[in-house]
């Protein structure tokens, strides 16, 4: 009898200060930019993970506003709620995780990130959400 598949709940902050610009991170493992964000702990409310996985990987702390989407890797069966967060506290630093740290513009966003992560981004700031969308980790799949 083979296991079930099994899907992961990762969380994303999209963190935006009050001159429009959006915190994102440089991912060491791969170089790619993205949000803020990561694998949901099992005792965690996502709320509370989204503020943990903004201040490890960037040292900003923030207040959660709003779900802005949900977005599944089709490939890694990932699911991530994304939230929109804004700043209260701390400095830009790397971590482990990252290495670099940098507030982007909505332009800067869609020529850093691949379709996948920057359609998060522009997703929170249009207002209209929360989103519901599928991608295969780079592109966006619609639907059928």
């Amino acid at each position: 009898m083979h296991a079930s598949p099994k899907h992961s709940v990762s969380v994303a902050g999209i963190t935006v200060r009050g001159d429009g610009r959006i915190l994102a991170i440089r991912r060491a493992d791969n170089g790619a930019w993205e949000s803020p964000g990561g694998v949901l702990e099992l005792h965690e409310d996502p709320q509370t993970g989204v503020v943990r996985e903004v201040l490890e990987e960037t040292g900003i702390k923030v207040n959660v506003r709003q779900l802005t989407g949900v977005y599944k890797n089709m490939n890694l069966g990932v699911v991530a709620l994304v939230f929109r967060c804004e700043p209260t506290a701390g400095a830009e630093r790397t971590s482990g995780e990252t290495t670099a740290v940098e507030w982007l513009t909505p332009d800067e966003v869609r020529e850093r990130m691949s379709e996948a992560f920057a359609l998060r981004v522009l997703d929170a700031l249009d207002g209209i959400g929360p989103h519901v969308r599928s991608h295969d980790g780079v592109r966006l799949i619609t639907a059928p």
